[in-house]
């Protein structure tokens, strides 16, 4: 699986998984977040309950700029590229090898989504 998003934002999420409860991919990008300012969040979700988060402090994302994002899954790994070349890495917690459930969220104008 490979998907591609374009887009101008301020707060959004990305979700992949089987359904809204079984998440494989949560994929938050936050720009005013309590503990650490502007961070990149990624997380998973089973049965309804969130896994632990792991979060980069390093969040090359600019409120209201237009970027590409490019998400993969790699067996046991996905891989977020992001626009300054930076990859984020996330277990693949579910080992889920087929994604049936995509959600994109939030404040933010989708220009194209392609999957691969």
């Amino acid at each position: 699986l490979q998907t591609q998003i374009t887009f101008k934002f301020k707060p959004f999420q990305i979700d992949l998984g089987l359904d809204s409860e079984d998440l494989a991919l949560h994929f938050n990008p936050r720009f005013h977040d309590d503990a650490d300012g502007a961070v990149l969040v990624c997380n998973s979700k089973t049965a309804g309950c969130w896994g632990d988060e792991k979060r980069e402090i390093h969040n090359p994302l600019l409120r209201g700029s237009e970027v590409k994002i490019v998400l993969k899954l790699s067996e046991d790994v996905f891989e977020v590229e992001l626009p300054d070349g930076q990859e984020m890495q996330f277990p693949n917690r579910a080992d889920m090898d087929v994604i049936t459930y995509i959600r994109v969220a939030g404040d933010f104008k989708l220009t194209s989504f392609k999957i691969c």
